[in-house]
């Protein structure tokens, strides 16, 4: 069944009830009222800040969008990007691509102009929808993506290189396309990286995102009467999948823009929340402010709240210790999971495995897991190897690339490039990552582009960016620079200098030493993460915290 049917058969059951709810604290009221309070002005109507849509509404908006596409030519095998914040059209949108039998494709809202560009022409993208906060990124490069390409801009005051979404899906018709679609049809495409650093265009079908559902839903026990507090970003696979089991189920789903603990806090409080996915940092944002007194439990109504769930990097055992003794009531729950196997769930901890606090946890359901050495053969109990996971999650291919593939793609398997270990009971524990990968507040940081960035420094000879220790983000990025002969630098000038990247990719600690290369002219990495105290890092953190 493609995913689709569900959205269709939540208006059948369901169509009146609110379906998803969009929170923007930046422009709420910010008088603190207490849950007492609340009680008493909640007969008074629903304040400027918050919107909500039911099941009804959500499929017309998905509709009028997939006849708006189908009118223009657009349909199977075509290929819908979509680079928004977190808003209520977002899932809408994403539906009525599905619905054309034409293949969504989220962008990540940090990426730069050059990088939209890239992966525009990477996925083959035939339709760009993007909202107000990108204006500026797709005008500097609207000329030479928009040949052959539609742009629907969603928002007030629609540039001239655009056409307004909401004027074009007006006089559409709100009833569902009449597209035949099969499980195995292209469904989305989401890109992650290489080792050169550059995004891959990851393609999955109908059956993956399916079982996504299925996966959120088995492992949470998720109902109906769950109210879903999502604050990650949509184009975010882990976001979207834990959306699915809402989906799945026909519950409510708050999408929050916001991550101070307050803001997060008041939205469980009022609309109910009784699961709700963190990142590290924001988990530890709340305690912290627990912790100093600057925000007070007792002004908000949290019982209902039964499950806290983390993902998207490791987490310290010892995040979790502090959680439980503030929230005893909460189930806690982690997964491990990668875009190329549809985001979270083909691991997962378990609620009821509280005491194995550090491992990522056992095969999801439907997913087989096995550890491997550098010959593919399964490695013994507790010895250290490559994880590699099988399912219906895991990605048809990566997008016109076939070598790329069949390097991660052997005989149904799909190897992650991150190194575990299993224990006696069979939990598994990430050890280190194959991949030169940093992971900060659940982005992936991709060191070889902060690296070329650098050596565009007059000054540097030498550049390589590594992973530390962090106890908010899990890990940082830092830079080690080598001078040229003659030259010197500041940690001041680089910081400056390193201005041009987006916020996220600057590094947070520059320091000045050689550079080890090996006799092949690699870098030593390895050697640099044991002088900074970053190796085996994930494992590093595991012990710390025991």
């Amino acid at each position: 069944m493609p995913i689709t049917d569900i959205l269709e058969r939540n208006c059948r059951l369901y169509g009146d009830d609110i379906c998803l709810v969009e929170i923007n604290p930046e422009v709420r009221d910010t008088r603190r009222v207490t849950w007492k309070e609340y009680e008493l002005i909640e007969p008074a109507p629903r304040p400027y800040y918050r919107r909500e849509i039911t099941w009804n509404v959500f499929n017309e908006k998905a509709n009028r969008f997939a006849n708006l596409l189908l009118s223009r030519g657009v349909g199977k095998g075509d290929k819908v990007a979509i680079l928004l914040m977190n808003c209520l059209e977002w899932l809408p949108i994403y539906f009525g691509i599905l619905k054309t039998g034409a293949i969504a494709v989220p962008f990540n809202f940090r990426y730069s102009a050059e990088e939209i560009e890239y992966c525009v022409n990477l996925s083959e993208t035939d339709v760009l929808v993007f909202g107000p906060e990108f204006i500026g990124r797709i005008e500097e490069i609207a000329e030479r993506i928009s040949d052959k390409r539609l742009l629907f801009y969603v928002g007030t005051s629609c540039p001239s290189f655009a056409e307004d979404y909401v004027a074009c899906t007006a006089d559409c018709s709100s009833q569902s396309p009449a597209i035949a679609i099969d499980d195995h049809d292209d469904a989305a495409i989401y890109f992650s990286s290489g080792t050169t650093g550059f995004p891959k265009a990851i393609l999955h079908d109908h059956e993956s995102l399916m079982h996504a559902a299925k996966v959120e839903q088995k492992h949470h026990g998720q109902t109906k009467e769950d109210v879903f507090l999502c604050i990650p970003p949509l184009y975010h696979t882990g976001a979207k999948m834990h959306w699915m089991g809402s989906l799945l189920t026909g519950g409510k789903a708050v999408l929050l823009k916001g991550t101070k603990p307050r803001s997060i806090l008041k939205a469980v409080s009022e609309e109910r929340c009784t699961i709700v996915w963190l990142l590290v940092p924001w988990a530890q944002d709340i305690l912290d402010a627990i912790d100093r007194g600057e925000v007070d439990l007792s002004d908000y109504h949290l019982a209902q709240w039964r499950l806290m769930h983390i993902g998207a990097q490791p987490v310290p055992k010892s995040l979790i210790q502090r959680w439980k003794k503030i929230f005893p009531h909460h189930e806690y729950d982690t997964n491990y999971g990668l875009s190329e196997s549809i985001g979270p769930g083909c691991v997962h901890l378990g609620v009821e495995n509280i005491r194995k606090v550090g491992a990522i946890g056992v095969p999801g359901y439907g997913w087989e897991v096995k550890i491997v050495d550098e010959q593919s053969n399964e490695v013994q109990q507790g010895e250290v190897g490559e994880l590699c996971v099988k399912g219906p999650g895991v990605m048809t291919c990566y997008y016109n690339d076939p070598k790329a593939t069949a390097e991660v793609l052997k005989d149904g398997w799909l190897y992650t490039g991150d190194m575990a270990k299993q224990d006696e009971e069979g939990f598994i524990y990430l050890v280190d990552r194959k991949k030169d990968v940093i992971i900060s507040g659940g982005e992936n940081i991709y060191p070889v582009q902060i690296e070329d960035f650098l050596h565009g420094h007059d000054a540097v000879k030498d550049v390589a960016v590594i992973g530390l220790p962090d106890r908010r983000l899990g890990e940082i990025s830092a830079a080690i620079i080598e001078c040229k002969p003659g030259f010197s630098c500041t940690e001041e000038e680089i910081n400056e200098y390193c201005r041009q990247l987006p916020r996220y990719k600057r590094p947070h600690k520059i320091i000045f030493a050689d550079v080890p290369r090996n006799a092949t002219g690699k870098i030593e990495k390895p050697k640099l993460r044991h002088i900074y105290r970053s190796e085996n890092l994930v494992a590093a953190q595991t012990e710390a915290d025991q």
